[in-house]
């Protein structure tokens, strides 16, 4: 296991005022918060201050496909599993890095699905990440980007062990975290949807409990 940062590129390239997103006069956090929890629309296409308002393709996934590809040696031929892929964009930027690899999806939210990249909507499905609907050693890669920290603690076992399971080789996790108590009140004001709120040592516990063998790094809200 290693700690990999395939994230702060893009993390990074937003300015966050955390404050306007907890005071705001039309949806104040925990308005925001229980539309978010919906998955749907609002999630990802509503009004920015509730969440991503409006996710559009815009190829910003691409270097970060480019750079695990790099790091893990992926192929024309491997397959690769995103768990919590959401529209699919971060996939189908994998089938434009490297032709010819094979890419699934799985994602809770319907909407998502139904909303996702044209190209690789065949490859995509509605299910969770607490029970994945393939078989054990299924994949080459299997990733999921702030996706783990949405579960509930007590969800966190089975979702990190269904990843070990799936996976025969490679294994990449991003979730978020804070270092101190700034990072931590700032993920409080910023956050949404994050159930499992847990320092680096925290997700290194759940990480060892569970035998999660992969890779992993953290988005810090500073």
């Amino acid at each position: 296991m290693a700690y990999v940062d395939f994230l702060s590129v893009i993390h990074k390239s937003t300015k966050r005022d955390y404050l306007a997103r907890v005071n705001d006069p039309d949806f104040p956090k925990a308005k925001a918060a229980a539309l978010a929890k919906q998955w749907g629309h609002d999630y990802w296409d509503g009004d920015r201050r509730i969440c991503y308002g409006g996710y559009r393709y815009d190829g910003r996934w691409a270097k970060v496909a480019t750079a695990m590809a790099e790091h893990y040696g992926i192929k024309p031929g491997d397959k690769i599993l995103d768990v919590g892929c959401g529209k699919g964009f971060l996939l189908f930027d994998w089938t434009q890095v490297v032709p010819g690899v094979e890419v699934t999806g799985i994602d809770i939210s319907s909407y998502a699905i139904e909303n996702a990249k044209d190209e690789i909507r065949d490859r995509l499905q509605v299910g969770s990440a607490r029970k994945l609907p393939f078989a054990d050693d299924s994949f080459d890669l299997v990733f999921s980007i702030n996706t783990l920290h949405n579960l509930h603690n007590y969800e966190l076992s089975d979702a990190l062990r269904e990843i070990e399971r799936v996976g025969r080789k490679h294994k990449y996790i991003c979730v978020e975290s804070y270092r101190n108590e700034e990072e931590k009140a700032n993920l409080l004001y910023w956050q949404v949807t994050c159930e499992a709120f847990n320092s680096p040592e925290a997700w290194q516990w759940w990480f060892d409990t569970t035998g999660y063998s992969g890779d992993h790094s953290f988005i810090y809200f500073e």
